[in-house]
């Protein structure tokens, strides 16, 4: 009516309605220069990047990363919570309908005391390394030289065995369903990093250091709101170490380890690791790192390509060490038949030999074998059974613990598709046929299956690089999570059943309560 009055003439009414619509044409463009501003001045989670000061050094100094390695992590936190951001902010679909719902994550904003703290504190960890270099590139250490071949030219990298925490953290940033509201989240992350808090003080003999951050974490994750809705039973939290590190059973100052695990609140939590303990049921085994991370899918599916063309020239190998203080091991054996046989071939590691520290040595021997030995070494478990993997070679097992008690969310349920299980009371009593025997006796066919289904395996089972995202592919983080919302969901609906339950009893309680006193 405005606009029709105006241009019949009406003067008065004119400009005000150019200076109307020139508002209104230039205010998308307006908040689009604001939005533009507010993102490139957003800056992370003070508990992901701010340390606090360190007491007890000169000059009151904390311990830093060497400055290129410090700004690498700065800029892939920041990206990351930037990320988080955008992610959080919508993810109802055209059709209106949440595709998010029931698969929401929460992540707890925790002090920096317990994950950024620990991480500048890592000239420290070891007495007699500096474990700074690898945290760079988001917990991925540095690019690998592919000078022999061995790798792709990209995405393979320097990473420690124990060095889960943050890359897990890293990869749950990229979670598609996060989101700022606990009351929509199928489950809750605590973003602890319990893997390298242990490692700090294994070689302390001071239990109340041991244990200071996990009963703090306790202490502060019990008076949350978030903990209360389930009493923790939606809360995981991750660990890169194995289980034997957390679960030290007295006070006393000279034991290994820490007491994580002997904390009730903790029973209530998932808790994932490297390597889980036999007998629990509230902790799950993850695969360990590999050097292979992928920035996209091609990456993956070109590796597996390449993988499935490998001539394969031995029957089988190990590289690997003896353990001459360990009266059960019997890697001894091992290394004695392998050495033994044309058809094996053997890197023997020993305490001063550099070429195993090296992964182009071990990788390339998995690459020219059907079959990679893979007994236990300090624990159960080994990062080489994923390397051998990796590699496409069917990993041979000898005792349950060190695959299919463990890794069960990300392993087939028919351990015979893709892996081989010898007894080590066989090999240890010499009783049975021999290791080469038994490898011999699987028809080329069957062999031949079973490294398609492991090539088929790898993606499940590397950590994808943090700071891209594959595009269809699902890796170990993807399976880990999936796994834990199924695993509160079931805790959720048994809670709600027990509850009815009890309502249910109460009821008839007061109803019979109730008759008895009419009766008399």
């Amino acid at each position: 009516m405005e606009r029709t009055t105006a241009a019949h003439g009406v003067g008065g009414r004119w400009l005000p309605c150019l200076v109307l619509l020139a508002v209104l044409s230039a205010t998308p463009w307006l908040l689009i220069i604001h939005c533009h501003r507010a993102a490139s001045v957003s800056t992370p989670h003070p508990s992901l990047v701010t340390a606090a000061p360190a007491s007890g050094r000169e000059g009151g100094s904390q311990p830093r990363f060497p400055s290129v390695q410090e700004q690498q992590v700065k800029n892939l936190l920041i990206a990351s919570a930037a990320g988080d951001e955008v992610r959080r902010s919508s993810n109802v679909g055209v059709t209106g309908e949440d595709a998010c719902r029931g698969r929401y994550l929460y992540v707890h904003d925790l002090p920096p005391r317990f994950n950024a703290d620990i991480l500048a504190d890592c000239r420290h960890w070891y007495p007699w390394m500096d474990m700074c270099p690898y945290l760079v590139n988001g917990g991925l250490g540095a690019p690998l030289d592919n000078a022999d071949g061995v790798f792709a030219d990209e995405g393979w990298y320097a990473t420690d065995h124990f060095g889960l925490d943050v890359i897990f953290h890293a990869r749950v940033r990229q979670y598609e369903c996060l989101t700022n509201d606990s009351s929509l989240a199928a489950a809750v992350f605590v973003p602890y990093y319990a893997g390298f808090d242990v490692v700090r003080h294994l070689w302390s003999n001071n239990a109340t250091a041991k244990d200071a951050l996990p009963v703090e974490l306790v202490n502060w994750l019990t008076r949350r709101p978030e903990w209360r809705a389930m009493g923790g039973r939606d809360h995981f939290v991750m660990s890169g170490r194995t289980a034997w590190d957390h679960q030290r059973q007295t006070d006393s100052d000279s034991e290994w380890g820490n007491k994580l695990f002997r904390l009730p609140p903790v029973w209530n939590m998932t808790v994932l690791l490297v390597e889980k303990l036999p007998w629990t049921d509230f902790d799950f085994a993850v695969p360990y790192p590999t050097y292979f991370h992928p920035a996209k899918d091609a990456d993956v599916l070109q590796w597996q390509q390449r993988m499935q063309g490998m001539k394969r020239e031995f029957l089988f190998s190990f590289a690997g060490g003896e353990r001459p203080g360990d009266p059960n091991s019997i890697r001894h054996h091992l290394i004695r038949e392998c050495g033994a046989s044309s058809f094996c071939n053997l890197v023997q590691c020993h305490k001063s030999e550099k070429n195993c520290l090296v992964p182009s040595t071990f990788m390339r021997v998995f690459q020219g074998a059907r079959f990679c030995l893979q007994p236990p070494g300090d624990t159960y478990t080994r990062r080489s059974a994923f390397d051998a993997i990796l590699a496409g070679c069917v990993p041979v097992f000898f005792h349950q613990d060190s695959a299919y008690r463990q890794y069960r969310w990300h392993l087939p349920d028919d351990r015979d598709t893709y892996s081989v299980f010898i007894s080590e009371e066989d090999v240890r009593s010499g009783n049975a046929s021999s290791v080469e025997e038994t490898l011999r006796q699987i028809p080329p066919e069957v062999a031949e299956r079973m490294t398609e289904t492991v090539i088929g395996l790898i993606p499940r089972l590397v950590y994808a690089d943090p700071r891209s995202k594959l595009q269809t592919l699902r890796d170990a983080v993807d399976f880990t999570v999936e796994a834990v919302i199924d695993r509160v969901s079931k805790l959720r609906k048994e809670m709600d059943h027990g509850a009815s339950a009890r309502e249910h009893l109460t009821q008839t309680a007061t109803k019979v309560s109730s008759k008895i006193k009419t009766d008399y």
